[in-house]
């Protein structure tokens, strides 16, 4: 598998079992970012907790998120900066490209990503009342939605507008010899008479 066009682009089209398959290596992508940073904390003396997450990333139209910050978290949020924008570009890439075979457009990850999350970031500053629950079940709703869109139905079993079924089988090789110019075709010696011509030597007919 070409692991560059399965982590990194959009285009293209993967199976449910290689979206799973996503999940343990976003983890270990995770595990591993998350060790660097706390590594580099550990060289300058100062530790703090590491946490990544798609929160992270609603977080940046949050103004309540920024007021608090400090010239000391420049480095924190610059390494968790880093570590956020590749694991969200992997999740996205392989998100997208199952969305493909489902014959569905990346513009999809908005209602299935992005309306919940806004949601969850949002949510504790809404006023607490009835009015409040239709919002909360379309949030829950859309994101149940995208998940079983992504992880739990079949891909469309034929070539569709984003590419061919990954599941399609692959068309039989040819095992035939190349075909070899010199030795099945010869030029009839040259007679008095018409110029020579070519011909398939016998037994190549």
């Amino acid at each position: 598998m070409d692991w560059t066009w399965y982590l990194f682009r959009f285009d293209g089209r993967i199976s449910r079992a290689k979206t799973w398959l996503a999940i343990p290596v976003l983890f270990g992508l995770t595990t591993t970012v998350g060790l660097t940073i706390i590594a580099m904390h550990g060289l300058f003396g100062r530790a703090a907790p590491v946490h990544f997450g798609g929160s992270d990333l609603f977080k940046l139209v949050d103004p309540d998120a920024w007021r608090s910050l400090t010239w000391s978290d420049l480095p924190r949020l610059l390494a968790k900066l880093v570590g956020n924008s590749l694991l969200i570009w992997v999740y996205f890439a392989t998100s997208i490209k199952r969305l493909h075979d489902r014959d569905k457009s990346g513009w999809w990850m908005v209602p299935f990503f992005a309306v919940p999350g806004l949601y969850n970031q949002f949510a504790d500053r809404l006023p607490d009342s009835y009015a409040d629950l239709p919002l909360s079940a379309a949030a829950l709703g859309l994101g149940l939605w995208g998940f079983v869109e992504m992880y739990g139905l079949n891909g469309s079993r034929k070539t569709n507008r984003f590419g061919a079924d990954p599941l399609a089988p692959e068309p039989p090789r040819d095992t035939r010899p190349p075909w070899d110019q010199q030795s099945e075709i010869e030029m009839e010696p040259h007679k008095a008479g018409p110029p020579p011509n070519w011909r398939v030597k016998p037994g190549y007919e």
